[in-house]
């Protein structure tokens, strides 16, 4: 996920991708000038859905062609933003099938794999990422 500007209410609103390689690791990102891994994903663009949003900000991120018909929602999740002091991101957070990665692009600095069964986990994780999606993958 991506750092945008926050909505009227003060929230920041994205969509974000749980990709997995055939171990079962989970794709990470940390985005330029950041300390924080977060899954791939971002603003949504007026118009366009949060599944729409997750195939576009994935293309632009990871240079990866979604399909938007392969998307299977885990649900919406809320915590602290990663990189915004005092505020809070909600994030509607889709999985997909395993596709090749390629190398980073747009505002991503570095990729890395996560086996989520690591624990701890690594500290340097969004609190989305590590307070509320890990925890629900974990139990599918």
């Amino acid at each position: 996920m991506c750092v945008v500007p926050a909505s009227d209410d003060g929230v920041i609103r994205v969509s974000a991708v749980v990709l997995r390689d055939a171990s079962g690791a989970l794709l990470t990102v940390r985005k330029r000038g950041t300390s924080r891994f977060m899954f791939p994903g971002g603003k949504l663009e007026p118009g366009e859905s949060a599944a729409q949003a997750a195939v576009r900000e994935c293309a632009e991120e990871l240079g990866v062609c979604l399909d938007v018909e392969l998307l299977r929602e885990l649900g919406v999740f809320r915590a602290a933003a990663a990189n915004e002091d005092r505020r809070e991101v909600e994030a509607t957070v889709f999985e997909h099938p395993a596709v090749a990665i390629g190398d980073p692009a747009a505002e991503i600095e570095e990729l890395r794999w996560l086996d989520p069964s690591t624990r701890p986990l690594p500290g340097d994780l969004a609190p989305l990422l590590a307070e509320r999606v890990v925890p629900v993958l974990s139990h599918l």
